[in-house]
């Protein structure tokens, strides 16, 4: 009896693997959602080249006194801006004021130059901005996607505030500035 019970068992024990076998040995749990997020972000880029000045020189002709009709500065270049959503490029700019004389200016004098500031290269139309003008409705451009680019800043369009036919007084530093902001449009 002993053996018909070892054999019954030897038996059994031979029939798991393939009850076993038949079982699925596969278990899948999930799916599990993978999620992360990009935040809306501008940066202007780097400026090329170093310099971040117009320098004009002298901005009279020293014959007659006045503007110099041919003043002209090297644009700047940002290089590497982008945005990572819709955006807006604006630009503003002040007059080059006498910065050592801030007294007003005597009859036939003046003491600031205006001009024009643009940034171009992010929107269709460059963004530009004119110090003479109490409106400046083209400063200021969205893009509605998306984008990586090169902005070129520029400065011309060169006027005596009060008239061309004014003198400028002297002085040994006239500053004005440009800014160029980049950033994410509502």
């Amino acid at each position: 009896m002993r053996f018909k019970s070892l054999a019954l068992g030897v038996a059994g024990l031979l029939a798991l693997p393939a009850t076993a076998s038949a079982q699925s040995t596969t278990a899948t749990a999930g799916p599990f959602p993978v999620t992360g997020n990009v935040p809306a972000l501008c940066s202007g880029g780097t400026l090329t080249g170093g310099n971040t000045s117009f320098d004009l020189g002298v901005l009279i002709n020293t014959a007659t006194g006045l503007l110099r009709s041919d003043l002209a500065a090297a644009p700047k270049v940002l290089t590497g801006a982008f945005c990572t959503s819709r955006s807006r490029i604006s630009i503003s700019a002040t007059p080059l004021q006498s910065v050592t004389d801030t007294a007003a200016p005597g009859s036939g004098f003046s003491r600031s130059v205006n001009y024009t500031a643009s940034a171009a290269g992010w929107t269709t139309n460059p963004a530009q901005f004119a110090t003479a003008s109490g409106s400046n409705p083209a400063a200021s451009q969205d893009r509605g996607t998306a984008f990586q680019g090169d902005i070129t800043v520029s400065i011309g369009s060169f006027s005596t505030a009060g008239g061309d036919t004014l003198r400028l007084i002297a002085d040994p530093s006239y500053q004005g500035t440009v800014t160029v902001t980049l950033a994410v449009a509502n």
